[in-house]
């Protein structure tokens, strides 16, 4: 699948955002402490990328009720959905001058019922041609996903027998359909209620 950046420019995809706001004071501190041990790009990518997806837990394996939307808030508060923690993991990108992009799945249970929207992000290294789909939402039993530049080890394949898919465009601000929900729900069990079944 060829990737198709929604912004023919680069510089909206390290753009400071309402939500991807990698100016803010604690997005910095991450992001330099993550640096002083990762200098180049690429060791800095992947450990951004293990810091998110190993140390934020996802709210709906934690059980968290709390809904986070801000890379700020995602970081502060240690909780997130797929969509907030791939936020996060964008702001730590940009915050280096590393190109970053949300971008979407839509996946459904096995028997092709209940879909839904699923984050991902899209780093862009330099020297790299291509961009390449990073998936931060945490393992679990039945989910190995891994920072990788060739293959991609994303947590779900999409199934295109059961209706899924893989969005190619690349945002460099959340779907408003994704925004709108996260920003609306109280506490995640609504939000689980009101997760977007398309873009």
């Amino acid at each position: 699948m060829e990737l198709i950046q929604q912004s023919p420019d680069i510089k909206a995809y390290l753009a400071v955002g309402e939500a991807v706001d990698h100016d803010h004071p604690l997005v910095r501190s991450v992001s330099e402490r993550l640096a002083a041990d990762h200098p180049d790009a690429y060791s800095y990518a992947e450990a951004a990328y293990t810091f998110v997806r190993d140390t934020i837990p996802h709210s709906m394996d934690s059980g968290d009720p709390r809904v986070t939307w801000r890379a700020s808030d995602v970081l502060e508060r240690r909780t997130g959905i797929c969509y907030a923690k791939s936020i996060a993991y964008a702001a730590l990108l940009r915050a280096r001058g590393i190109p970053a992009a949300l971008c979407y799945q839509r996946l459904t249970e096995d028997d092709g019922s209940d879909p839904v929207i699923h984050g991902l992000v899209a780093v862009l290294l330099p020297g790299e041609r291509a961009w390449a789909r990073q998936d931060v939402r945490g393992n679990k039993p039945g989910v190995d996903a891994r920072f990788s530049l060739g293959e991609e080890r994303l947590a779900w394949p999409v199934r295109p027998e059961l209706g899924e898919v893989d969005h190619p465009e690349l945002y460099a601000e959340p779907h408003p359909a994704v925004l709108a929900a996260l920003k609306a729900a109280p506490d995640r069990a609504s939000l689980e209620r009101t997760l977007p079944a398309g873009l």
